[in-house]
């Protein structure tokens, strides 16, 4: 036996420690234990490795972000301006509103909110409950903070960006002090924020102080620990030119709706995307449509005009570039003013006239009914940026790999003696063929995702093209061996034409994977079925399955659907949990922040 002389004043390990360290040191590899022994002789030489066993408290309160988002815009912008924060040494703190505790609100002393406008005035999903506190009595007195709000909206919509004005009125009448103007921003809001990041970061930087507990030098990673993941080069800023290999409609000849099977190539890329993300994707406007604009308008196609820091020909940004397929007041007001067009100016003065005006038609259709001569920079202006369409991912990388598959529903209607398409549903499903470009990112969506434990049950709710994320789910499942029930609710006007991915479908529930399919085809008898009618008539086990610990989700309409889902699963919960109204009303709202019950509706 072997023994060291410890030297005077250095006491040795007691013999738990040394019982411990004795554990610690036979899970670790040879390589690992001399990292160890390394790490150790230096910090008791005070090298720069060491480091204290508890950060020290910072002087001043960090920079406390707040994001609400539903497709990912306001979480970028959150996430650009901690960065900017952190570029100027400030101690940050990002937060998903979702994940925020409202109770924590009465200890913040600088705050940024960052949040979208969803719907007609409405705050996204993961902002509803901060929202729906702050207009409550249990809402904290705020004197002692400073706040600044930044809110995107779409100025198509009436209540443009009225979540982030209600942040800001409720937070002012609290007794915050709002240190800088809001910031509402368009679709367009890329253009916009960096300006009012530095003026907020200007106003907030001389109070705040970098944090004491910041890290500082390189870390040092333990060899055979893993380490997170690069983050992809590809992004909405920078999004990738994949291939599309597969364009295949998957409703009947008969069918009233058109719906496409897409496969899109990754190969090439880093992207990668979890089950419950979506999917950005950058179309092409109909260039036949394109050039009978260029001949109206009297523009020489491939006259060059510039869009930001691009100069092109203009039937390419016209193509490529520009929002041709969703009218917005700021195109009319801008095309009347410029043309000085007696119409669109008096409709301009009058926002519901406008808007009104604007529903039923694309730009197309304003420009047809307005053709003035103008040039191809002044067009230009008047426009916006095409801003790329989100779709939930329909499969699961474990499973396909280097693709990524999409249930795209086409948009088409007829009026003003032509027919319409949707800008992007009418580009991958009429327009693009095998072997096309498309410039793609991935967005990721943690407020819809699988249970960690891969054993807990799941119920979907999936009518129509909502079925796409949970063929991802199923997949992902599968690859996962997950010991999970799976319960799936589908629907669709005709069992015979619209019943959408039902040999994969019927293939799971022949296997086990899929536990339960219960189906609503609402034309093929003489009352209409929803699933929201199936909810209900599967109510006793439904509840059962909640109890047990299932996680519920909901994809598609959000305006119809969803909401008729939710109604239907408060009467189950009244039913057969014994619940009056508040009472199931709570018992979602739990769900919810168990994150129980997840939505990904549009």
């Amino acid at each position: 036996m072997i023994t060291t002389q410890l030297p005077q004043g250095i006491n040795p390990l007691s013999p738990e420690q040394a019982q411990q360290f004795a554990q610690l040191a036979g899970t670790l590899s040879p390589i690992q234990q001399a990292w160890i022994s390394g790490f150790l002789a230096a910090t008791a030489q005070g090298s720069a490795l060491s480091a204290p066993l508890s950060a020290p408290v910072a002087e001043a309160a960090p920079l406390t972000i707040l994001y609400g988002s539903q497709t990912g815009n306001a979480k970028h912008v959150a996430a650009d301006l901690e960065a900017a924060a952190k570029g100027r040494g400030m101690d940050v703190c990002l937060i998903d509103m979702a994940d925020y505790k409202p109770a924590k609100l009465k200890d913040e002393k600088f705050l940024t909110i960052v949040v979208s406008t969803y719907g007609e005035g409405e705050p996204p999903e993961p902002a509803e409950k901060l929202h729906a506190f702050l207009a409550s009595k249990k809402a904290p007195n705020l004197e002692n903070t400073q706040v600044a709000v930044l809110g995107i909206g779409d100025s198509s919509y009436e209540y443009f960006c009225q979540t982030a004005i209600d942040f800001e009125d409720r937070l002012s009448k609290l007794g915050a002090k709002v240190v800088v103007e809001a910031a509402l921003l368009d679709v367009d809001y890329d253009d916009h924020t960096e300006g009012w990041i530095g003026r907020a970061l200007d106003i907030f930087e001389p109070e705040l102080k970098a944090s004491a507990s910041a890290p500082g030098g390189n870390v040092v990673p333990l060899p055979g620990v893993a380490v997170a993941a690069p983050v992809s080069q590809y992004s909405k800023k920078n999004p990738f030119a994949a291939e599309i290999s597969v364009v295949q409609k998957i409703t009947g000849r008969d069918s009233s709706k058109d719906v496409r099977h897409i496969e899109i190539s990754l190969e090439g890329s880093d992207l990668t995307y979890q089950a419950g993300d979506a999917l950005g994707v950058y179309f092409h406007n109909d260039a036949a449509e394109v050039e009978e604009v260029l001949e109206l308008l009297g523009i020489d196609g491939t006259s060059e005009a510039k869009l930001g820091d691009d100069t092109k020909p203009i039937r390419d940004l016209l193509i490529e570039d520009l929002e041709l397929t969703q009218s917005y007041p700021t195109f009319a007001e801008k095309y009347g003013n410029l043309t000085g067009d007696e119409a669109l100016i008096k409709l301009a003065e009058d926002k519901v006239l406008l808007r009104d005006f604007l529903e039923p038609r694309q730009i197309y259709d304003i420009l047809r009914e307005h053709p003035q001569k103008i040039q191809p920079q002044q067009l230009v202006d008047c426009l916006r940026k095409m801003q790329p369409r989100l779709y939930s991912i329909a499969s699961s990388q474990s499973e396909v790999e280097d693709e990524v598959h999409l249930t795209v529903g086409v948009v088409e209607w007829d009026g003003f003696e032509r027919s319409h398409l949707g800008g992007c549903s009418g580009h991958l499903g009429r327009r693009a063929e095998d072997g096309d470009s498309l410039r793609v990112f991935v967005e990721s969506n943690d407020n819809f995702r699988l249970p960690a434990n891969a054993d807990t049950p799941i119920i979907m709710v999936g009518p129509g093209t909502g079925i796409a994320p949970f063929r991802s789910f199923l997949q992902e499942r599968e690859a996962q061996e997950a010991e999970g029930k799976n319960w799936l609710f589908f629907g669709n006007p005709h069992f015979t034409q619209d019943f959408l991915y039902q040999v994969e479908l019927q293939g799971y529930l022949k296997s086990g994977l899929l536990t339960k399919l219960d189906v609503a085809f609402s034309r093929d008898q003489k009352e209409k079925i929803y699933v929201q009618d199936r909810i209900r008539e599967q109510g006793a086990e439904l509840f059962q399955w909640l109890e047990n610990g299932a996680h519920f989700y909901i994809c598609g309409d959000a305006n119809r659907m969803a909401k008729d889902v939710f109604a239907a699963l408060i009467d189950v919960c009244k039913e057969y949990g014994g619940m009056d109204q508040d009472a199931a009303e709570g018992y979602i709202e739990n769900l919810k922040d168990q994150k129980r019950y997840q939505r990904d509706v549009y």
